[in-house]
């Protein structure tokens, strides 16, 4: 779906996995948490042929290796046929939304759509499935960068031209999975730029819907100028829609991260209330991520120390095998399905200490979550600094 980002009821407000204009009046905020819906059961169509693999290329965007040189003005039809192949279904276990590939192996999305998932699973516009990984989640810009391990060297991909040069006016199609509805167009038209919070938002009237979150918002050339992101649905307000401008995933492919706080939807809300600098309860916030960060960091360096000594005791001191995938091997001795052996003889003191630190490295982490949670923390927030630090574990949030 795209997971919809709601808003608490004002007078007739809801707001939908987007947002809204920086001089809209003070409309009621949007709670910055996502409502996700199952995914529906995926409609394949039966005897559809994927169009013809062709990358589009956009006249003011340098064109990757490999890109077809544009052959002129082209039809409505023709772009998005040439687009279509490129966009994505994207599955995770609390529900789906749309990306796409701007790479053979590297698809843009959206993180409230990834949500706290480490890998999802891509369904191309044939009904071809292949699971990718998260990569890279920026919460700051609701942008996440999901690889696929082993690519199709023809797989079609996006140019990504200009979300920050866009001009009111010009046209823009958005495609994408609204409602389950996979292979999806709309169109509309740019209806401003907006800097909010630190990031770019190119507003358009093309309509988005749960679902087009993470697709691409494109020019009529067919270069990505944004990604769709958030959307409004209220009985004041109506066709308002929002997309991340593309530059902002383009610093992120090149390893800038961006200097943003807070989250597109909160930075807009904020600014379509009237109010100026952060609340109480958001220094609050950020400070207990800043001290959270700091304890998982730390935390961190032990669970890395703690890897060398797992490794001898595999070698020397454990007869069977480790069943399943974690981000350090030893999070197995919180999981009695995993330890699929026995200790040898004679070696019961050393993993009597194994586990005593493991299990103070565990102690830490919840203590530290307590905390952070405690200041109004998100946990998606908690998750993103796990992820980053190699500390995720199913069992941290039981």
């Amino acid at each position: 779906m795209k997971q919809t980002q709601t808003v608490p009821p004002g007078p007739g407000v809801a707001v939908v996995a987007r947002n809204a204009p920086t001089t809209a009046r003070p409309i009621a905020p949007v709670a910055d948490t996502v409502d996700v819906a199952p995914a529906p059961p995926s409609a394949v169509q039966p005897g559809v042929e994927s169009p013809a693999p062709v990358v589009l290329t956009n006249e003011t965007a340098v064109p990757p290796a490999g890109a077809l040189p544009a052959a002129g003005p082209s039809s409505l039809e023709d772009v998005i046929s040439r687009a279509m192949p490129a966009v994505v279904r994207v599955e995770s276990a609390g529900g789906f939304g749309s990306g796409f590939f701007v790479a053979p192996d590297t698809i843009l999305t959206n993180v409230h759509v990834v949500g706290g998932n480490s890998s999802v699973i891509i369904r191309r516009v044939d009904g071809r499935t292949t699971s990718a990984r998260v990569d890279t989640t920026a919460p700051e810009l609701d942008i996440a960068i999901v690889r696929i391990s082993n690519p199709d060297p023809n797989q079609p991909t996006l140019t990504m031209g200009s979300g920050m040069n866009a001009r009111a006016g010009q046209e823009v199609i958005a495609l994408g999975t609204p409602l389950g509805l996979q292979n999806t167009v709309t169109r509309g038209i740019v209806s401003a730029v907006r800097e909010v919070g630190g990031v770019t938002l190119v507003q358009t009237d093309a309509a988005i819907n749960p679902g087009n979150s993470g697709g691409p918002l494109l020019d009529r050339s067919g270069a990505v100028i944004g990604i769709a992101t958030m959307g409004m649905r209220s009985s004041v307000a109506q066709g308002l829609s929002f997309g991340v401008a593309i530059e902002h995933a383009q610093s992120l492919l090149a390893g800038r991260r961006s200097s943003a706080t807070g989250t597109p939807a909160s930075s807009l809300n904020q600014a379509m209330s009237g109010k100026q600098g952060p609340t109480e309860s958001d220094t609050v916030r950020e400070e207990g991520g800043r001290t959270y960060e700091q304890a998982i960091a730390e935390l961190a360096r032990r669970a890395d120390a703690l890897d060398g000594r797992w490794r001898s005791f595999k070698i020397s001191c454990y007869e069977g095998r480790v069943a399943g995938s974690f981000d350090h091997e030893w999070f197995a001795l919180w999981d009695q399905r995993a330890m699929q052996g026995a200790v040898s003889p004679g070696c019961e003191q050393s993993f009597t200490d194994i586990r005593r630190v493991a299990q103070d490295i565990r102690d830490g982490v919840l203590g530290a979550q307590e905390s952070a949670r405690k200041t109004g923390v998100y946990p998606g927030t908690l998750r993103e600094v796990r992820r980053r630090h190699h500390l995720e574990h199913a069992g941290w949030d039981r």
